[in-house]
């Protein structure tokens, strides 16, 4: 039986779910651009290897110092913090004018991504009741995984009509 939230807890649900989806879907999304941001920025198979890579590795190397410093410093204060930098380095990425800059650019918006995933969990564990809580993540999960899956075709679709920028602007 599925149980109504309050408006308070649906927010919540509903934020950790877009901060977390993106995050995820901007690891593997950059693969479909790389031809066309390697043709744009005239660069070779080392250089988008680290588009890639430089983000992933941010990312997976400091996740855990992210849910630390959501316990120590705050988790609302953390994930803002990570939402407002993930903005802020995606559209640097969009605008990013050289390939050095791009890759910088990403692993620094990997940076940012450690921060939101996990206080996205500590978030929902904190402001879900207990008995809410299973339900809870267990939405977060299944529209996280439709986001991945769906989120390939609609970039796509961009990666056809648009230049490889807007892959990282629409974040």
């Amino acid at each position: 039986m599925i149980k109504l939230m309050s408006k308070r807890q649906f927010l919540v649900l509903v934020t950790t779910i877009l901060g977390s989806t993106v995050v995820i879907i901007d690891g593997v999304i950059v693969n479909l651009a790389l031809p066309k941001i390697g043709a744009d920025l005239h660069v070779g198979f080392s250089g988008l290897q680290w588009m890639v890579d430089g983000y992933l590795l941010s990312l997976s190397a400091l996740i855990l110092l992210g849910g630390s410093l959501g316990d120590i410093l705050g988790r609302k204060k953390i994930y803002l913090t990570g939402a407002i930098g993930f903005g802020i380095s995606s559209l640097l990425c969009g605008l990013a004018p050289t390939a050095t800059a791009l890759i910088i650019f990403r692993v620094v918006q990997g940076i940012f991504g450690a921060l939101l995933v996990p206080g996205a969990l500590s978030i929902i564990n904190t402001n879900i009741s207990h008995k809410d809580r299973g339900q809870a993540i267990g939405r977060w999960t299944g529209w996280i995984s439709i986001g991945v899956v769906i989120a390939p075709l609609l970039r796509g679709l961009i990666l056809g009509v648009a230049t490889w920028r807007w892959i990282f602007l629409i974040n």
